[in-house]
């Protein structure tokens, strides 16, 4: 079984309402693939994807792993907070990285300021008996 790994730009999904948005994630990583999104889902959208895969839990799909990254600035001059502050009025506040996975495949994501890392289970590879 292969591990995939799907990029997706924020520009990809920011036409989407916040359901549809939360959704179109969800569904990939019920695809077995982990998820590296662009940017960040809102405070909102982000407590919708849990409340979404909790109901959706069965057999086959066991949950996610989610893991938020932002960046932290590393000097704060005057400058360096006034450039943050406008970027973030101009991405809506979207900067940094969302990484989702089912947690058939993740077992943990750690994070720090300058890494993260993910750590899955190891997979299983069904062998079929040859008679």
């Amino acid at each position: 079984m292969a591990l995939t790994i799907q990029f997706v730009p924020y520009a990809e999904i920011e036409h989407l309402g916040s359901a549809r948005r939360v959704n179109k994630l969800l569904d990939l990583a019920r695809q077995n693939k982990i998820v590296v999104l662009q940017g960040r889902l809102k405070k909102e959208e982000e407590t919708d994807l849990i409340a979404i895969t909790m109901e959706k839990i069965n057999d086959s799909f066991k949950g996610i792993e989610l893991a938020v990254i932002q960046p932290q600035a590393k000097s704060e001059t005057l400058f360096d907070t006034v450039k943050a502050g406008v970027i973030n009025v101009l991405l809506g506040d979207r900067a940094g990285l969302t990484v989702i996975g089912p947690a058939t495949i993740v077992k943990q994501i750690k994070k720090d300021p300058d890494k993260i890392e993910l750590l899955t289970k190891e997979l299983v590879k069904r062998s079929r008996k040859k008679l």
